[in-house]
């Protein structure tokens, strides 16, 4: 049985002038996949999630994301699509219901249908009691597990999350990759980056990048073996050293 592809990316080129910041990308991501978008700072990863959420338009390639073409249905993409950034885009003087209510309603979801899964959902997180808090005023750990939650509050084909672990706890890590594992398993497909290499072994398959360009695609497990080496931690070292 042919999987559904979620992400078709064929030689996906961005150039700024001279410099090309993703060049030739090809790749394709899976319905309920967790897919890993690796690469140090400068590598082109923040450019190429650009461009795939419908933020910024390629210099050239064919790319297709969530069944929609990036050229002439970029709306519809963005309609379909879930994004959480490290600094989590919740509102700070809303409270928890608010925060969930306004992003539903961007994505036109109606009154009677928010409440109702709304209400669900915190049940589900057993944050209940705190959805008339200000956001500012509930922890680290929590906001995290909230943006996420609102990120898929409209049930996306697929969800970016662009470094969402960076600065917390490795506990409060873990505990959201429980979320994402969940969260795959519903069948919404999540592109993840990160700079934690345990976290690449948590995907599903990871594409490692170096200067614009994709210099690695597979499972940890085949990648670990390919780089004769004992995790995603050396294989980035191999790789980097290159």
């Amino acid at each position: 049985m042919t999987q559904e592809k979620i992400i078709t990316a064929k030689n996906m080129t961005k150039k700024f002038g001279h410099f090309v910041a993703n060049d030739n990308l090809t790749f394709d991501v899976y319905k309920g996949e967790i897919f890993g978008f690796l690469g140090a700072n400068g590598a082109g990863k923040t450019t190429a999630i650009r461009i795939l959420c419908g933020l910024s338009m390629p210099s050239a390639g064919e790319i297709k994301v969530a069944g929609f073409d990036i050229y002439k249905q970029n709306e519809k993409i963005k309609k379909n699509i879930g994004y959480m950034s490290q600094k989590f885009s919740l509102y700070e003087d809303l409270t928890v219901y608010e925060n969930l209510n306004f992003y539903a309603s961007i994505y036109g979801m109606q009154k009677n249908e928010i409440k109702k899964k709304a209400d669900e959902l915190l049940e589900k997180l057993e944050f209940s009691y705190a959805k008339n808090k200000l956001i500012k005023d509930i922890p680290l750990g929590w906001k995290q597990k909230l943006a996420f939650s609102t990120a898929v509050f409209h049930n996306p084909k697929i969800v970016f999350l662009d470094e969402p672990t960076g600065g917390v706890d490795p506990v409060t890590r873990r505990q959201f990759w429980d979320l994402i594992y969940q969260t795959a398993e519903e069948g919404i497909t999540v592109f993840v980056t990160t700079h934690y290499m345990d976290e690449a072994e948590y995907c599903d398959r990871v594409s490692i990048m170096d200067e614009g360009k994709i210099v690695a695609l597979d499972t940890p497990l085949n990648l670990i073996e390919q780089y004769k080496v004992q995790n995603m931690d050396e294989v980035f070292v191999k790789i980097a050293r290159k």
